[in-house]
């Protein structure tokens, strides 16, 4: 039927598939968008076909630098990557995000297990890590959980704090930064370092919490997901570090409460 000059049945297919496309997109918004970069190509189909039968929406790449350039043009809900990749390993692909992306949670799926590979990918700023083989409802709680975290980031929340004195040091969690203002630096030694993912959000919590207990269970879930042994390894690890930057100032000390927490003094 034409209508002066418009032809109304065009105008209604337009009228509906426009609808439907906003439809599909509002449907979209429920779900999680997760980057999987995964070299074996049978694993990455299987994750694939299980993901998205569970509403997730998943793309895939197979190497770093495949999924560095996803990451940056798709920018998911959460990253989930292997560690031994061809090109540019899952290690190299998280550091170079986290350079401009402190926040989008990351997830590494791996073979490998010894202590200093774990260190290093939570360093690096990863929030999870798992183990192959994995069961396919245990990475999507995994996935779930790091992308809860992602969405409650993303609401508005009362503003925080983000600058912190601790004796003669200043403390930036946004920038990672750590600078010494004191006189007690031998001559052309450092004195602003730049702290890894995870140093930063255990500081922040310790000087948050300055003269408490800060429960080490609370900090394993929140920033590993579970409070295991190992993980608790990890945390001693990268309280070690901490004090090691933080040695310019006598007056600092992180105590280690026996089985509780830790608890920084100034």
């Amino acid at each position: 039927m034409n209508c002066g000059g418009y032809d109304m049945e065009k105008v209604n297919n337009n009228f509906d598939e426009r609808l439907k496309q906003y439809s599909e997109e509002i449907k979209s918004m429920d779900k999680i968008k997760v980057l999987l970069v995964e070299d074996e190509e049978t694993l990455a189909m299987i994750i694939k076909d299980t993901l998205e039968g569970q509403n997730f929406i998943i793309n895939t790449a197979t190497d770093g630098e495949e999924g560095l350039r996803l990451f940056f043009d798709l920018r998911p809900d959460v990253l989930v990557a292997d560690v031994m990749m061809p090109r540019m390993d899952g290690f190299e692909m998280v550091r170079r995000i986290r350079q401009t992306d402190k926040y989008t949670p990351v997830l590494f799926l791996t073979a490998r297990s010894a202590i200093n590979d774990v260190v290093e990918g939570f360093e690096l700023g990863a929030n999870d890590y798992l183990k192959k083989p994995f069961g396919m409802q245990e990475l999507i709680v995994r996935i779930k959980a790091l992308a809860g975290k992602a969405f409650n980031f993303t609401e508005s929340t009362p503003k925080e704090t983000t600058g912190f004195e601790i004796g003669d040091y200043r403390f930036n969690s946004v920038t990672q930064r750590l600078s010494y203002a004191g006189t007690g630096a031998a001559p052309h030694a450092a004195t602003e370092v730049e702290l890894s993912y995870r140093e930063s959000e255990i500081l922040k919590r310790l000087c948050e919490n300055r003269n408490r207990v800060v429960n080490t269970q609370n900090v394993l879930l929140d920033l590993w997901g579970d409070d295991s042994f190992f993980n608790s390894r990890s945390l001693h690890v990268f309280i070690t570090k901490l004090r090691h930057k933080l040695a310019l100032d006598e007056r600092i000390r992180i105590v280690n409460v026996r089985g509780i927490g830790y608890k920084l003094i100034v």
